[in-house]
């Protein structure tokens, strides 16, 4: 198997994009999938590369990736050591990365050129990332099939559930921070992200852009996700009636942790990675 970790390409606002790709050693292109993190994620979280793997090892090319604003850097991989990057990020930027890297996948000059089936490309996105991937796919005919994973139904994170008292507060200080359970980090969040999403509402607008889409689309969530509501899938499936919801006794992330220790998935995150193979073949 072929494995190429951490190729930097450039992002929005010239911040860096690190890639890795997977494919079996072949001479055939073969259809590519791309996967999008969520908020707070990364490409190597838990177990990432296994997922990567088993992919590659079904026939597809797989490429993942850290969007530009996530927080690392090409240097310090999986640690938010670039905070006023994560504090910067914002909806419009992620579409542009996304879009910088359905770009280099279609690049005829890189050295997976003859790997890669540019006329085959599927999005898969977690949470965050699976809104992201929806909205590119609206407005890319290369986007072929389309798969969220915990999907989130409209371009409210993390702010959902905030007060107006709480947005005014973001509104007059600049900046508010949450806690990072995992790494115990105060994360900030300039306001600048909520200005993104309400001067850019229409493009961002996750439930036009799933009843604009003709492709195949498969809506995998967990029934016990806090995150992200199961309710929010049937919003999206509700909007495109002509997806495939599939639902699964589980949390936001199918049994994954950070840092991930074993060889084999947890058994949910198996379940819903055969279900996407399953769907992205036929």
């Amino acid at each position: 198997m072929y494995i190429d970790k951490n190729t930097v390409i450039t992002g929005a606002a010239g911040k860096p994009i690190a890639i890795d790709i997977f494919y079996r050693d072949e001479a055939a292109a073969k259809p590519v999938v791309v996967y999008a993190h969520g908020f707070n994620g990364f490409k190597d979280w838990g177990n990432a590369d296994i997922i990567a793997q088993q992919f590659a090892a079904a026939g597809y090319v797989f490429v993942k990736f850290n969007f530009s604003h996530n927080g690392t850097t090409p240097q310090h991989l999986q640690d938010f050591v670039d905070l006023e990057a994560f504090g910067n990020n914002n909806y419009t930027k992620q579409l542009y990365d996304l879009n910088c890297v359905i770009d280099w996948v279609s690049d005829e000059n890189t050295i997976h050129n003859k790997a890669i089936n540019k006329n085959c490309i599927y999005l898969i996105g977690h949470s965050m990332g699976g809104g992201i991937a929806t909205l590119h796919a609206a407005k890319d005919a290369r986007i072929k099939k389309l798969v969220t994973w915990a999907g989130i139904s409209e371009c409210k994170t993390p702010w959902t559930n905030w007060s107006n008292e709480q947005l005014e507060e973001w509104k007059k200080t600049g900046v508010a921070y949450y806690l990072n359970g995992r790494t115990k980090q105060n994360m900030p969040l300039y306001y600048q992200l909520y200005q993104d999403y309400l001067e850019n509402a229409t493009i961002l607008n996750i439930e036009t852009a799933i009843c604009s889409l003709t492709i195949p689309i498969l809506i995998c969530h967990g029934s016990l996700d806090t995150a992200v509501p199961l309710e929010k899938a049937h919003d999206l499936h509700n909007w495109q009636p002509s997806s495939i919801l599939f639902t699964i006794e589980s949390d936001h992330v199918f049994g994954r942790t950070h840092p991930w220790l074993l060889t084999e998935l947890p058994e949910t995150m198996q379940v819903v990675i055969n279900e996407t193979v399953r769907f992205i073949i036929n």
